[in-house]
This record gives structure tokens, C-alpha cells and sequence, in this order.
């Protein structure tokens, strides 16, 4: 999910027109900001575009503004995770913000690692902005409150993992006819498993025929990091129709069949064999694949279609400085199994993953107040648009329908609208704050799947037991 972000000239232009932005409230920053002049806050994050623009344009805005520097440290995500984790377990206070992933937030919670910002705000009013409000945020938000619904993390991205394709393969008449000849059907993004593997398929034969570095499909299938673990459960399992790793949380935390669960279902099998499959058709990078290659082979134009994180459509579609694709991106749902998506369109199930996050406060953070103070600048809805187009993620309602940000839609085939109107039907993580331990417990066994050591079958049954056990190790399962 990592990606150095090249601010151009116009997005480096914003810091000097802050000011202008936020005149009318600038009386206001800088008397809250009185109190902490000479303060230096620090922050860890992942090295991503929508990091790096907090970094390089944010973090200088606001500096201007109030007074009170802003140094982010962007670096790799397990680093990040690292660094962060370290500071909040031993108390040092090092760091004023931390990225939390929606997906490691219930584990910090549970752990006590971060500040009720809703909390601290009430409790100090002086510190609330008039131009920063909870209720600004999209739905995503929900992610990081509690169950009292007080908000852990001010959301800095949020992006779903889409379906993305060469529209200039997919719309060329010669390769239209030859696809209906082969196929017997129309060359179209895959609604099914099917399609999407003769689609793979017909473009990896197309590639070698005509001596072009032309594969079927991208598949984030490192053979030794967690990337590889989060496109199965996270992308993969859920469009066959297996929700939240196959763990059954109203059951006794049940993963195996044999209890209730659903990790080595018959359907959680066809999902891992469907995409381990696909492997055939992909670039040789793909077994040191993680989100940030699968994006970077996508944007060579390497691929004709594949799932990609949506926080790389942006460049892939729109940056010619990056990608050898611009103009030739279509976005599109993943393919579902049957059933799948009257699921999700009940609120039973989800269709893929709806990923990003937040910048919380540290409990052990020694400059609270001036970290609410940012937390809440970045937070607003003036700094949204601009923040939209160069590193696509959205995070406030009201940006949707910024004329900038309309115009990126464009150029993105439609991937903000599909944010807006289709977001529902993804989900992310489930809420467990066993999350990194049941990752790490076993992730080992499925790189044996991947590197051919264990079938998938196997693989899952002992992925499942493996799953219990530590359920019941940790005392989740009784």
C-alpha cells in the first residue's frame, strides 16, 4: 500500500495559499496555538501517498498557520506498525500521532494505547475548531470509535480494493473478436470467478503470441509477507461468500467446519484454489508481489486487468510521470459468486475490502493538546479536495461533490463515484483484537500453500485448527 508520492508544482502551490484558505479562522488557530509555541510534534505513518501529502503539504500549512511544527515520519509498514507499537507499549511518548490501519485499531483499543479525542475535545473546548466536526466524516469513521461511539482517529484515507482493467484491451475490436471466438462470449469486466480466469487466460496466450510482457491478471502472492494473507482473506474469500476469515464470532469464535466455522469450508477452498490458479497467468514478480508491486506491474502496463488497492488508481490512471496506462483505466466491481451480492446489499455479508486509516493520539503522546489541534486540521473540510486528487482516498462527505474533485473523477473511470455509491458494500476488517496475533500464528502454514509445501485444502483444515487453538490460548474461545 506504499507508493512515494511526487507532489507537482500546483499541489506544492497549496502551502503558500493556506493562508488564504483558512484566513477567516486564522485569528482563531493562532490564539489556541499560543500556549505551544516551540513545540515539535511527531508523527510515524506509512510511506503513502496519502501520507506523504500530510507530510510535504499539511504538516506545512498548518506550521504557518499556528507556529507549531509538524515532523512525520513516513517509512515501510511494518516499520510503521514497529515503531509505534514500541513507543505506546514502553511509555516513552516519542511520537504525537500514529497511523492506525482500520484493521489494528481494535487492538489498540483494547490495549488502551490512544486518546478519546471526542472526549478530549468536550473536556477542552478552547481546542475545538469551529471548522472541524466528527460529523463531517463518511461512515468509514465508524471504524475508529468505540463503543460509546467516541471517535479514536481523525480518518487521513479510506479506498476500496476495485476491480481494475485496460480499457484499451478490453474496448480493441481485434481483440474483442478474438475474445468471442475463443470464448464465445463478449470481452467485458468479469461479474463472475469464471470469466475472470478465461479472461486471464486469453490475455496471458494473447501476450506470449504476439511477444508483448502482456499477463492475465496481477495476484498479490508474496510468498513470505502478510500482503499475501490479506489479499486471500480480505479481497479474495469474501466474494466466494466466506465473511470475516470463516471465524463464526457468535459461535464460540468457531474457524472449522466441524464447530461452525467456515475457514476450510468447501467454499473457502474453491476461493484459495481460484486464486492460486491464477498464478499461472500472472508475471513472474508475482510470488514477491504485496500492494505496492501489484500496483507498480499494473502501471507498467503489464497486466490487462487485476485487484488493486484504490489508493494507486490515481497515479495509475492520471499520472503519465508514473504510469505507461494513463487514460486506459477502467474500474469495476470484483467478481461474485452467486448470492454474494444480495448479501452484501443486505447487510449480511460484504463484496471486498474498504481499507485505510486514521491518525490517532497516543495515550503516552506528552503534547496532547497541540496533536488535537493538527488532528483537527486535517480533519477539515477545507483541505479535503485537493488532498482527493492527489492521492485518492476520501474521508469527508462534502468532497465527493468538489468540482476538482468531480473532474478526477473523470479521469479515474469513475472510481470516486463508485466509492460513494458502491462503499456500503464493502467492509473492512472484522472487529478482532486478536487481529496481528491470529496473522502471525497462521500466516506460516499459508506460505506453505503458496510455495506448493501444503494443498490448499490441507492448508485451510490446519489454518482452522490452528486458528482455534489460539482463540482458546488467548481466551477467546471457551
Amino acid at each position: 500500500m506504499n507508493f512515494a508520492l511526487k507532489l507537482s508544482a500546483s499541489v506544492l502551490a497549496l502551502t503558500v495559499a493556506a493562508s488564504a484558505v483558512f484566513a477567516q479562522d486564522a485569528a482563531w488557530w493562532k490564539k489556541a496555538a499560543e500556549p505551544y509555541q516551540g513545540v515539535t510534534l511527531h508523527g510515524v505513518t506509512e510511506s503513502s501517498p496519502p501520507s506523504n501529502y500530510i507530510r510535504e503539504v499539511l504538516a506545512p500549512q498548518f506550521e504557518q498557520l499556528t507556529g507549531i511544527r509538524v515532523d512525520v515520519e513516513t517509512t515501510s509498514w511494518d516499520q510503521m506498525f514497529d515503531k509505534a507499537i514500541k513507543d505506546m507499549e514502553a511509555g516513552t511518548g516519542i511520537y504525537d500521532m500514529v497511523y492506525i490501519e482500520q484493521d489494528i485499531i481494535y487492538s489498540y483499543l483494547a490495549r488502551n494505547f490512544l486518546t478519546d479525542l471526542t472526549g478530549l475535545l468536550a473536556d477542552k473546548p478552547e481546542l475545538k475548531a469551529a471548522t472541524y466536526d466528527e460529523a463531517n466524516f463518511t461512515t468509514f469513521a465508524n471504524y475508529f470509535k468505540d463503543g460509546k461511539g467516541h471517535l479514536y482517529g481523525v480518518p487521513m484515507e479510506a479506498f476500496i480494493k476495485i476491480y481494475l482493467y485496460r480499457t484499451d484491451l478490453f474496448n480493441d475490436p481485434a481483440i474483442m473478436a478474438a475474445y468471442k471466438a475463443q470464448t464465445g462470449k463478449d470481452l467485458a469486466p468479469a461479474k463472475t470467478h469464471e470469466d475472470y480466469t478465461a479472461i486471464a487466460k486469453f490475455f496471458y496466450e494473447y501476450g506470449k503470441a504476439n511477444n508483448l510482457e502482456l499477463w492475465g491478471t496481477t495476484v498479490q502472492g508474496h510468498t513470505g509477507h502478510p500482503a499475501s494473507w490479506y489479499e486471500y482473506f480480505e479481497s479474495v474469500a469474501p466474494t466466494f461468500g466466506v465473511y470475516n476469515w470463516g471465524i463464526d464470532a457468535n459461535n464460540n469464535y468457531a474457524a472449522t467446519v466441524e464447530h461452525g466455522g467456515t475457514m476450510n469450508s468447501d467454499t473457502a477452498k474453491k476461493a484459495l484454489q481460484w486464486w492460486l490458479d491464477l498464478r499461472q497467468y500472472a508475471p513472474p514478480e508475482t510470488d514477491q508481489s504485496t500492494w505496492t508491486e501489484t500496483g507498480t506491474t499494473f502501471g507498467a502496463g503489464r497486466v490487462a486487468q487485476g485487484l488493486i488497492y484504490g489508493e494507486n488508481a490515481g497515479w495509475i490512471a492520471a499520472d503519465a510521470e508514473k504510469s505507461l496506462v494513463t487514460g486506459k483505466v477502467g474500474v469495476a466491481l470484483p467478481p461474485l459468486s452467486d448470492g454474494v451480492m444480495g448479501a452484501a446489499e443486505a447487510g449480511k455479508g460484504y463484496i471486498g475490502y474498504y481499507d485505510g486509516g486514521a491518525f490517532g493520539l497516543p495515550a503516552t503522546s506528552k503534547n496532547k493538546e497541540a496533536a488535537a489541534l493538527f488532528l483537527q486540521f486535517i480533519g477539515q473540510n477545507e483541505v479535503q479536495p485537493d488532498w482527493a486528487v492527489a492521492a485518492p482516498r476520501v474521508t469527508n462527505t462534502a468532497t465527493y461533490d468538489d468540482p476538482k474533485v468531480v473532474a478526477m473523477d473523470a479521469k479515474l473511470g469513475g472510481y470516486y463515484s463508485m466509492l460513494k455509491n458502491d462503499g456500503r458494500l464493502f467492509a473492512g476488517a472484522p472487529p478482532y483484537p486478536f487481529h496481528a496475533q491470529l496473522r502471525e500464528a497462521t500466516a506460516p502454514t499459508f506460505f506453505k500453500i503458496l510455495t506448493g509445501e501444503l494443498s490448499a485444502s490441507d492448508g485451510l483444515d490446519q489454518m482452522a485448527a490452528i486458528t482455534e487453538a489460539t482463540l482458546t490460548e488467548l481466551g477467546y474461545r471457551k
